[in-house]
This record gives structure tokens, C-alpha cells and sequence, in this order.
């Protein structure tokens, strides 16, 4: 037999009572199935708990053990079931916001913003350069929402369970270290960069291949590629080692300039992902304006991207 709560419900009982009798009573069980229930938990702890004469029940030096663990045991289950309904009851009252994403610095915003108009929403995140990841937890219903991003035109991933908005369109930007021969030009031919080395962040889809062929057309093949995390991309850009790719809205850095390519060739879309089955699904709407809020504040600390979005309107927050 294995000890379970219950048992210990008893022991302590019978402690407290100092007698099986007043124990039985106190349980609202017979004498004899107390007693019965007693021996059959000596046996399993391996030896007497009480010792029991006409004055009742004392306990042994095993009964001391037991006693000892189970006088704080048995209060705190009772405590953990009280603060468990109590969560329950409050949790069916209050919103909440499971997000995961690849963007951090939009995730922070998105965060922001919800905390400010839902402050006594449940708020958690789970970041992951895995797009195929993210969207499984969301199909399993382990995230209510995912913050990410496809390529292009490129379709979003699991779109035969998930519902998905956009939240903005960006171009790709170079990032060049600030004392990099062109990192005063307004815009640059993707050739004029065929002798540097990249970086760019981990991610899933079709960035990479898209950026190769970009190459092709421009009339080179990338000299080496290195991927690898987003303040890793940054540090070898400061440090003149790499040429960066970053969405228009990456944040400004000291060291690094942002600069538009000529003609586009690379473009990314932010979009945001629900299950339209669950709970989630009434509160969609308010954290797509949000996601899209931050995305315009984001474009706005950028100066060279507010420049040259007034001249590519196509670009930009959706609406």
C-alpha cells in the first residue's frame, strides 16, 4: 500500500485526539474501520505509530516521524487545493495572453501595450527562432498567440488550423558598421556588396534561399554566410566583419547604420497567428491592434525608414 493523504489525515487525527475512539468520531468513521485503517498503514511504514492502553493512544517514536511531517503536509495540501479554486475562479474572470514569437523587440512592445489596457491579465511568452515550434504549441493549445514572420509572399505556416493576420511589411535592410565606406549612402545596389561576408538571425522558410537568388540576379554568389544570433549579427557589423540583413524596423544601434537596398529584392512580412477554435480567438482583434501599434512605433524610430516609406506606401503597418 502506498501512503496517501488520507493516511495522513488519520494519523494526525489520532494524534491530535490522543484516542481512536475520538479520532473515529472526529473522522465520521467506525471504531473498528479507523482501526483497521490504522494497521494497514503501520505495516506499510514498517512499524507501530501508536501505542494504545485505557488512557488512549500515544505515539511511538516512528508515531513522532509520521506526526511531525503530517501536521505540515496535510495543512498545505489544504492550502495548495484553496489557492488552486481560488486561481481557477480568478482565471475563468481574467483575460490571458500566452504569446509566442521570433521578434523580440516587437514582442516587448506587444507586451507593453497589453499589460497597460489589461493589467490584470495572465501574461507569459515563449521566444523561438522555430516558427514550426511555435505553431505547434499553438495548435496544441499550449500558446494563444504567435508573433512571427514569412518571407515575401510566402504563405504562413499551419494555415489549415490557424488564423492569420498581418501586422506590417518591411523591407530588408543591410546593416553596416558606422565607419563603413557606404554606410552613407541613401540607398545601395545589392552588387556593390558581392565581395562582403553576411550575417543574418536563425530562422525557418525561405529567407535564404530568396537572399541567394537576390545574389544571383545581382550577379554574384555570397562569399560565406554567418547565422547566427541577433547580437552576434550585430557584434561582427560593429566590428567590420559582416555585412547584416535585418527587417527595416530593427532598432537603432550604436556602431550600426541601416541602409535600403535598390529596388527591394527582399521583403518580410510580421504577421500574428491564433487558433480561431479557442478562447483566444474573442480577444484577437485587440492584441492584432496592439501588435500593430508597436510595428508603427518601431518603423518610426527608424529616420531612414520613415524616409523611405513616404516613397514606397506599399510598405509599412497594415491597416
Amino acid at each position: 500500500m502506498e501512503l496517501e493523504l488520507r493516511h495522513l489525515k488519520v494519523i494526525r487525527a489520532i494524534g491530535q485526539e490522543g484516542s481512536l475512539t475520538r479520532a473515529a468520531t472526529t473522522l465520521g468513521l467506525a471504531q473498528s474501520a479507523l482501526s483497521g485503517q490504522l494497521k494497514r498503514i503501520e505495516r506499510a511504514l514498517g512499524g507501530p505509530l501508536f501505542e494504545r492502553d485505557r488512557a488512549g493512544a500515544r505515539p511511538t517514536p516512528l508515531g513522532e516521524l509520521v506526526l511531525t511531517r503530517a501536521r505540515v503536509l496535510v495543512p498545505a495540501m489544504r492550502q495548495l487545493q484553496d489557492d488552486a479554486r481560488r486561481f481557477a475562479s480568478s482565471w475563468q474572470d481574467s483575460p490571458r495572453f500566452r504569446i509566442g514569437s521570433s521578434h523580440g523587440p516587437l514582442l516587448g512592445a506587444l507586451i507593453d501595450r497589453i499589460s497597460v489596457t489589461h493589467p490584470e491579465a495572465l501574461l507569459s511568452t515563449h521566444t523561438s527562432w522555430s516558427t514550426t515550434e511555435l505553431c505547434e504549441l499553438l495548435v496544441e493549445g499550449r500558446l494563444d498567440f504567435v508573433l512571427t514572420g514569412v518571407c515575401g509572399q510566402s504563405a504562413p505556416p499551419r494555415s489549415d488550423a490557424l488564423d492569420w493576420r498581418t501586422v506590417g511589411r518591411d523591407p530588408v535592410f543591410v546593416m553596416l558598421g558606422e565607419g563603413h565606406p557606404l554606410a552613407e549612402e541613401p540607398q545601395l545596389e545589392l552588387s556593390k556588396l558581392a565581395e562582403q561576408r553576411w550575417a543574418k538571425a536563425p530562422g525557418e522558410g525561405c529567407f535564404r534561399d530568396c537572399f541567394t537568388a537576390a545574389c544571383a540576379r545581382a550577379g554574384f554568389t555570397p562569399i560565406s554566410f554567418f547565422e547566427t544570433d541577433a547580437s552576434a549579427c550585430v557584434e561582427l557589423v560593429q566590428l567590420g566583419r559582416a555585412v547584416g540583413l535585418c527587417r527595416a524596423t530593427f532598432p537603432p544601434t550604436p556602431g550600426v547604420v541601416t541602409v535600403p537596398l535598390a529596388g527591394t529584392p527582399l521583403s518580410w512580412r510580421h504577421i500574428i497567428g491564433y487558433d480561431p477554435e479557442s478562447t483566444a480567438a474573442s480577444t484577437a482583434a485587440s492584441v492584432l491592434l496592439h501588435a500593430r501599434q508597436a510595428h508603427s512605433e518601431a518603423a518610426r524610430r527608424n529616420p531612414r525608414y520613415v524616409d523611405w516609406l513616404a516613397a514606397n506606401e506599399l510598405f509599412g503597418t497594415a491597416h
